[in-house]
């Protein structure tokens, strides 16, 4: 997980050494998960949890256990409560909408106040899968296939501090695993998440019939599409050259045009790549393609 996380952040150059990153941290496994990667691998974090107080007793509940856990590592923590309710009847709109309202414009306040270089978040390959998901039943476009992105803005403050998902490289159930498995650490469970009258909850209980690899598929689509977006819009991003890259070989059968891009961006002269059809080899710094 370590490492997959790492080249992640890396490849899509989501956060520098040195800088302090804001963490938003619920207690669930995700946000667990992610802040003990982050310290794991070096970055000077700062926690973040938001208390809605909409499930009595258990919000509290998890509020102390974040509390515990950031006490635990040595991470600074931030906690704010918010009347979810109150705001939700004042602005008229549902639960749900006026909760990500208020945690992503304090996410905001904080993250400029303690001069963060972006808002980690915990959306993982499930969580993609889940949003391209529910566009389609809702109808979309090319965009709303794209799903989320590695890196974004703030949809409380797009001027400001950028939001990033580390974790989009990797799948829930590989989460639960490193978590209890490999680390030997708990994490709090939502009741509300079992209420599937809440859209995202019921396309969740259908994704539970779906398979590690079909999620993984999913995920990967998305970020496929997103290149095409790039290029549409005239982009010069890593997932646009992806995108290129994808259609020039998309016959020869190549499994992981992502590697087979990045090698040619650090020009790594001998590389080869195989498919059941073709062979690819970087030659000064160009892609020799030949029949097997």
């Amino acid at each position: 997980m370590l490492r997959r996380v790492t080249t992640y952040i890396r490849k899509h150059g989501l956060l520098e050494k040195g800088k302090p990153v804001l963490v938003a941290v619920s207690g669930g496994a995700d946000s667990v998960a992610l802040l003990d990667v982050l310290v794991r691998a070096g970055y000077h974090c700062i926690a973040a949890h938001c208390n809605f107080h909409l499930r009595g007793a258990e919000s509290d509940r998890d509020e102390a256990f974040v509390r515990e856990l950031c006490a635990h590592m040595n991470v600074p923590l931030e906690v704010q409560d918010f009347d979810t309710q109150r705001y939700a009847a004042q602005q008229k709109v549902s639960i749900e909408v006026a909760a990500r309202e208020l945690r992503y414009t304090w996410f905001g306040e904080i993250a400029r106040t303690k001069e963060c270089q972006a808002i980690a978040v915990a959306h993982h390959q499930n969580d993609q899968a889940e949003t391209i998901l529910m566009n389609l039943k809702r109808g979309t476009g090319l965009r709303g296939l794209c799903g989320m992105r590695p890196i974004s803005k703030n949809p409380m403050a797009p001027e400001g501090v950028p939001v990033v998902r580390p974790l989009l490289c990797t799948t829930r159930d590989y989460i639960e695993h490193y978590l209890r498995d490999k680390r030997g650490l708990t994490w709090m469970t939502d009741s509300t998440n079992s209420d599937t009258t809440i859209t995202r909850n019921a396309v969740r209980e259908q994704l539970k019939t779906f398979s590690k690899a079909e999620i993984e598929h999913i995920a990967q689509t998305a970020e496929y599409l997103q290149g095409y977006a790039d290029r549409l819009d005239g982009k010069n991003t890593r997932e646009a050259g992806i995108a290129q890259l994808y259609e020039e070989l998309r016959e020869c059968g190549f499994a992981e045009i992502d590697k087979i891009y990045d090698a040619l961006q650090r020009g790594e002269g001998g590389k080869e790549f195989r498919s059941k059809t073709h062979k690819a080899v970087i030659k000064k710094g160009k892609l020799c393609i030949t029949t097997v």
